[in-house]
């Protein structure tokens, strides 16, 4: 899918963001600079985030909560962090009523690639984003996004 903007890239995640259940995991890859965030504050602002979205990138893991979204999410940004560092963060704990979004989760080491939502961006010479999917089976019901 090409998104031109990074406005499409924010609209593309709030088309996304109702169809997310608790247990969803999305993964979101891309080099810096791609719109891994501004995709996860799309997804955040469709399920009600009226506030804005800082990145993660040295909290390293944000939580929202509802009322503040209609679904509790846990958005994290592994970018800074090695793999020992990830068990310490309770990502599956945001599973059990919620969602999970990650950018760089090739720090993750494969962990949840099987039941993952996996995103990847990449930058088009014209600066557009190009946006490819890996659907897995728990949303083959939900994909493609309109």
């Amino acid at each position: 899918m090409r998104l031109e903007t990074a406005v499409d890239v924010e609209a593309f995640g709030a088309r996304l963001a109702p169809l997310l259940r608790a247990g969803d995991i999305v993964l979101l890859e891309g080099d810096l600079g791609a719109g891994k965030t501004t995709l996860a504050r799309g997804i955040l602002r469709g399920l009600g985030l009226a506030a804005e979205a800082p990145s993660p990138t040295f909290a390293i893991l944000q939580g929202y909560e509802v009322p503040e979204v209609s679904l509790p999410v846990g958005h994290a940004d592994l970018y800074r962090i090695s793999q020992p560092e990830v068990e310490e963060l309770g990502l599956d704990d945001w599973l059990v009523d919620g969602a999970l979004l990650v950018e760089w989760p090739d720090r993750l080491e494969g962990r949840f690639t099987h039941v993952a939502l996996n995103l990847r961006l990449t930058v088009a010479q014209d600066g557009a984003r190009l946006l490819t999917a890996g659907v897995p089976a728990a949303w083959e019901d939900r994909w493609p996004i309109p």
